[in-house]
């Protein structure tokens, strides 16, 4: 189904916010500056955003572990980072966010077979035409540009999108 990205942004926030209200957590995965972005968007759920009040919204970013990532990469495989952490950690109804400017980060994509196996909620940002990860997800944005920069910036505004509207949903 392709939605218009208003109503995409809308879709994932609403399963999260539903996810969350069950119990669930959300588990996020990038590499490089996405990785990045999702180490502060986890600061901005489990602290706070733009309020008062701490949201203490259960997140992990699985880029935090270094002693974990090198371990595994050195001796598994860097493109099995985030499938490992995904298959101890996640449960069903978890949210599973995997982010990749280019759509074609093995570890994401390994990430996110495995975060199907477990019956997760996936949802993805990517840039246009990332076939691979729309087939794994339940949920996409695909940025409608192959610039890097763009689709991160573009993908930083959503994050703070999702940020207030769980804040606004749960907290108040």
């Amino acid at each position: 189904m392709l939605l218009r990205e208003e109503d995409t942004i809308k879709k994932m926030c609403l399963e999260i916010v539903q996810a969350l209200k069950k119990g669930n957590g959300i588990f996020l995965m990038g590499n490089g500056g996405s990785a990045a972005e999702f180490q502060h968007f986890v600061s901005e759920l489990i602290g706070k955003h733009k309020k008062e009040k701490i949201s203490m919204i259960p997140a992990i970013a699985l880029t935090t572990n270094s002693s974990l990532l090198t371990s595994i990469a050195n001796d598994i495989s860097f493109d099995d980072v985030f499938s490992f952490q995904i298959e101890a950690l996640v449960k069903q109804g978890d949210i599973v966010i995997g982010i990749s400017t280019s759509g074609r980060s093995k570890n994401i994509l390994k990430g996110l077979e495995s975060a199907k196996k477990k019956n997760a909620i996936i949802i993805s940002l990517t840039g246009k035409d990332c076939t691979h990860m729309s087939e794994l997800s339940n949920i996409i944005l695909e940025v409608p540009s192959k610039n890097t920069q763009r689709i991160q910036e573009c993908h930083n505004i959503v994050n703070h999108i999702i940020c207030k509207f769980i804040q606004e949903s749960l907290m108040e």
